[in-house]
């Protein structure tokens, strides 16, 4: 197997992405709760106004890993980075890849004057809240989350 390796995701890259983001929903019991087309994908990623950015970790063709974030904005604190997801396929969890690529979205942060990174972790997701705590993150366990679906908004 070649050294994988990450770099910036491209438009190419979505198929094998969105495959990525059904297995996290897998892991994470919510199958059915992948909407996202790999139209949604191109069009949000790649068209006039890019609303979301990536980074992948590839070995040969294979797809490794993803770590998709955007742009946001605190109004205390400015510019921040938000990381939507990081996942890693199964077969390449616990090579250090993980830290690659959050390494890679630090530094995505940095570069853009970023004056915050923010991400969510599931409160039973143990490995991934060791992993997040091993990196010296804060975990606040005091705001909740607000939603509301596309129906919801639909009939607001």
């Amino acid at each position: 197997m070649p050294t994988p390796t990450i770099r910036r995701g491209q438009e190419t890259d979505l198929p094998r992405v969105l495959a990525l983001i059904q297995e996290l929903a897998e892991y994470e019991r919510a199958p059915h709760e992948v909407t996202n087309t790999l139209d949604m994908m191109r069009r949000d990623g790649f068209g006039p106004e890019p609303i979301f950015g990536f980074f992948v970790l590839e070995s040969g063709a294979d797809l490794l890993g993803l770590a998709l974030f955007y742009t946001a904005y605190s109004t205390w604190k400015g510019r921040m980075l938000y990381l939507e997801d990081l996942v890693i396929t199964e077969a390449a969890r616990r090579g250090g890849y993980g830290r690659q690529l959050f390494e890679a979205v630090v530094a995505e942060a940095r570069r853009t004057n970023a004056q915050r990174l923010k991400w969510q972790v599931l409160d039973w997701n143990e490995p991934a809240i060791g992993f997040y705590k091993k990196l010296g993150a804060q975990l606040d366990g005091e705001w909740l989350n607000g939603n509301l679906t596309a129906e919801q908004l639909a009939a607001f």
